[in-house]
């Protein structure tokens, strides 16, 4: 006796249905699993600040700021630099600190985020690395696009390869400060819970980490949980 014939529609139906619990499970459980220094983000912003040149090597625009200069200092909406050059942003960055995250609540030290252009013209690969308190490493693997033409705002994505095609799971990432030689960056997300301070070294000078908690300040942002993160190569002891 031959198996019952099941009408197309049903059966789409029911395909439909199951997949949908099935995602439904799974995708929580991705993003959750993933370790990731580039926030699951929800923010936006745009950035307009005036700048003065310093005797700071690392001093731009965005950095040399009076007190004064920040344009929409009181918005609810932080802001991004006016652009940023992908292909310069492209490369190994060091966490020199951050605002607590749940997808970095076991990363003890040595947090780096490298971006890397995919030839393939389909974004940017991201690979986010830190060491665990008993010195394992966790890493996790991305995929970043730009949200606008300035590149100064991401979305960001840590889910499976598999289903990225779906329209969840990406979060927002937006550079608010960097300067002027892509050497230190500072990024938060649009709610304001996030914010990372990168470099391209272990070290960054006193004055370079006063100046960027400035910034961040004048945006809107609450520094009292702000962590400086352990790097096993730091030599300039930072004050918080």
């Amino acid at each position: 006796m031959g198996l019952p014939t099941i009408p197309e529609r049903i059966f789409m139906n029911g395909l439909i249905k199951h997949t949908g619990i099935a995602l439904a499970i799974i995708i929580p459980l991705a993003a959750f699993s993933a370790y990731a220094a580039t926030p699951p983000v929800n923010s936006a912003a745009k950035a307009n600040v005036t700048a003065n040149a310093t005797t700071d090597k690392t001093s731009t625009e965005t950095l040399s700021i009076k007190p004064n200069a920040i344009i929409h200092k009181s918005a609810s909406v932080p802001t991004t630099v006016d652009s940023v050059d992908l292909k310069k942003y492209a490369g190994t960055w060091y966490e020199i600190g951050r605002l607590p995250m749940y997808f970095q609540r076991n990363c003890a030290s040595d947090v780096t985020a490298t971006y890397v252009e995919k030839t393939d013209g389909s974004g940017i690969k991201v690979v986010n690395q830190c060491k665990a308190q008993d010195g394992s490493a966790i890493t996790a693997e991305g995929l970043a696009k730009p949200a606008d033409a300035s590149g100064s705002k991401l979305k960001v994505t840590f889910l499976p390869s598999w289903i990225r095609w779906l329209p969840v799971g990406r979060a927002d990432y937006w550079v608010l400060a960097r300067d002027a030689d892509y050497k230190t960056a500072l990024v938060g997300t649009p709610d304001k819970e996030y914010l990372w301070l990168l470099a391209r070294s272990p070290n960054v000078s006193q004055e370079t980490y006063a100046k960027y908690r400035q910034i961040a300040q004048k945006q809107g942002y609450d520094l009292k949980e702000f962590k400086l993160t352990p790097q096993t190569n730091q030599t300039v002891k930072l004050v918080p």
